[in-house]
């Protein structure tokens, strides 16, 4: 049975684990222009200026890159008693813990390809300080005057070893809707797009073609328009920054983008999907074969081959 769509509110925010902890925070501040929120043991949290919350991003000090946790925050505390039960009775384990600031508790799952899952409710909500205090009191934080100014985290994308049963946990277990996926020739699913709300995703999940698990394709940034996603493509090669593809546009979402990698090896996009919403409740899923996949993006750029081989954190071949 799938769960209700609506228990899951949106994506809270991400830890990114990187072997490069400051170069990394110089990165996520100098080139996308997210402000510190704070520091912990190790982790930098950090925040978009349009995010409501403490923090929209964690950079972990690690031997290597990747992913640790990803937060969904839920629409109320009945909400996340739901979808512990259901956790609990899909045999997944779990556990509480309330280790961040400005997050209350947090219940700590996996997918099934083992990527951590940890669903609050109770939340600080983000307090500018005086210099960084907007002019408009609907808007938690003045537009950054650095960088790209990429205004929130919009989703996350996991190289998953089964993309269809990762999906289904999301859409029976939280309540997540599958809008479109990749259907190759063979039938196996090699990607699946999810969404929580009313945004055409919240959550993707890809094929690793090393048969790995609990890795990490991307996570990505949402702008205010196309035009900053063309700057930031300038400020990358005046920076430094490496381009892995980009701008250009997916035919999948149809979500303007720019990949570039942060100086731990993570794969970030900067996207600006702000205009596509899904409305219609009774949404068909859009299936694409693989015979539409091989013509490559929307315009017709071919997708480079590092999008189905780089992945976080590295696996020896």
């Amino acid at each position: 049975m799938t769960a209700s769509l609506g228990d899951v509110a949106h994506l809270g925010h991400v830890e990114l684990l990187t072997p490069d902890l400051d170069a990394s925070v110089g990165f996520f501040t100098d080139f996308l222009g997210l402000t510190v929120s704070g520091h912990s043991n190790g982790s930098v949290y950090l925040r978009t200026w349009d995010d409501y919350e403490h923090h929209s991003l964690v950079v972990t000090a690690h031997t290597t890159s990747g992913v640790r946790r990803t937060a969904l925050r839920v629409s109320s505390e009945e909400a996340l008693q739901r979808r512990v039960k259901e956790i609990k009775n899909a045999g997944r384990e779990g556990t509480w813990v309330e280790d961040e600031p400005g997050i209350g508790r947090l219940y700590v799952t996996t997918d099934p390809d083992g990527h951590e899952l940890a669903l609050y409710w109770e939340t600080e909500w983000y307090q500018a300080p005086d210099e960084l205090k907007p002019a408009l009191k609907n808007q938690p934080q003045a537009k950054p005057n650095r960088g790209v100014g990429v205004r929130r985290l919009d989703h996350v994308n996991f190289l998953a070893s089964d993309v269809a049963a990762n999906g289904d946990f999301l859409r029976q277990v939280l309540g997540a809707r599958p809008t479109e996926q990749i259907r190759l020739d063979s039938g196996r699913i090699a990607g699946q797009w999810l969404t929580f709300s009313n945004k055409s995703y919240d959550v993707v999940y890809t094929e690793d073609r090393t048969g790995s698990n609990g890795r990490l394709h991307h996570i990505a940034f949402a702008s205010d328009t196309r035009e900053d996603i063309l700057r930031a493509a300038d400020l990358a090669i005046d920076t430094g920054v490496f381009i892995e593809t980009g701008p250009h546009k997916h035919a999948i979402q149809q979500t303007f983008f720019l990949y570039v990698y942060e100086p731990g090896g993570n794969r970030v996009e900067l996207c600006n999907p702000l205009t596509r919403l899904v409305l219609a409740p009774d949404w068909p899923l859009i299936t694409w074969t693989e015979e539409e996949r091989k013509k490559g993006q929307a315009w017709g750029l071919k997708t480079i081959e590092s999008f189905h081989t780089h992945g976080t954190p590295p696996v020896q071949a």
